[in-house]
């Protein structure tokens, strides 16, 4: 049997293999369309390999440091998304408190009971107890002006940003026989498969995209590419099996669940991004918009892995 770091490592290489052809691709489209015949769908494609380098790399420094490195990437990473979420709500000088506390106070808790293993605690921190008591902080400004909406962006964005993207470190957590010291292995398998899905349905949605699925949330979005990227990442899912507990017909459902909800979850973060009047989350990341941008497919199909993986394959109690 290989060892994590071997198969960590092919799987790298692969990637990296992609990348390099992509890359090559993207260099001679960009010489065919010089001048006064740049294409700015040729430099979107470009800015977006260069940022997908950027990430491979950080992702294999985070997994290169183990838990550490792992936790500390994505608890980065929720804070800026955070960040992103808020700068896009109804705040008012009465819910400074609240805010303080979600960066610093709740963010920090739920990610420090993941490397503690705390499953029964981080499971519920957030929608229980941080739901519960932030909105009482708020409460004791006195300040009841769009109070109700006010407190459901809040717990909205700690939902998306903060307690779904904690469930990818959380996978480092899990008990599953026969595959010791190789989790790392699960976050790679699930960011790899949605990740590829997203290239997938926009490769697909240029190639032979014709019928819009919501032209009002996401116009670049097709029924074409969509089938065609959700199948295509399936298909890559089924065959990394071999990185994974599961067999070559468990994978391929696992893979079709979270590229389906990656997929779902982009169109409704679309949503709240049309209902802002914004077309990015943030400009942080070349190509990609914000740190929401990228991750929104991580962020709704990490729950939903994380706990058909722990239900059908760990042994905790």
């Amino acid at each position: 049997m290989n060892t994590p770091v071997a198969e960590l490592f092919t799987l790298l290489v692969g990637v990296g293999i992609i990348l390099l052809v992509a890359t090559g691709i993207g260099q001679w489209l960009a010489a065919k369309h010089t001048g006064p015949n740049t294409s700015p769908v040729v430099d979107n494609l470009n800015a977006r390999i260069a940022a997908w380098w950027a990430m491979v790399v950080l992702l294999g420094l985070a997994f290169l440091f183990g838990k550490a490195g792992v936790i500390i990437l994505f608890g980065i990473c929720s804070f800026a998304a955070l960040r992103e979420f808020v700068t896009l709500t109804q705040t008012e000088r009465a819910d400074h408190w609240a805010l303080v506390a979600s960066f610093y106070i709740v963010l920090p808790i739920q990610y420090g009971l993941i490397w503690y293993q705390w499953y029964g605690l981080y499971s519920i921190f957030i929608p229980v107890y941080a739901f519960l008591l932030l909105p009482i902080a708020a409460a004791m400004r006195a300040q009841t002006d769009q109070f109700l909406v006010r407190v459901a962006e809040t717990q909205w964005a700690l939902m998306i940003t903060v307690f779904c993207a904690s469930h990818v470190p959380a996978l480092l957590n899990l008990n599953i026989p026969g595959y010791e010291g190789r989790h790392v292995l699960l976050i790679a398998y699930l960011v790899v498969v949605v990740q590829l899905s997203d290239v997938f349905q926009y490769v697909w949605g240029k190639l032979i995209g014709r019928t819009k699925i919501a032209p009002s949330l996401s116009p670049s979005k097709t029924v074409e590419g969509a089938i065609g990227g959700i199948l295509s990442a399936t298909l890559v899912g089924t065959g990394l099996f071999w990185m994974t507990p599961f067999t070559w017909y468990e994978s391929a459902f696992l893979s079709l669940v979270i590229t389906l909800m990656g997929f779902l979850g982009g169109l409704v973060l679309s949503a709240i991004k049309r209902d802002r009047g914004v077309k990015d989350w943030g400009h942080l990341i070349a190509g990609h918009g914000g740190f929401i941008d990228r991750m929104d497919s991580v962020l709704f199909s990490a729950p939903v892995f994380f706990h058909l993986v722990r239900f059908g394959w760990d042994i905790s109690p």
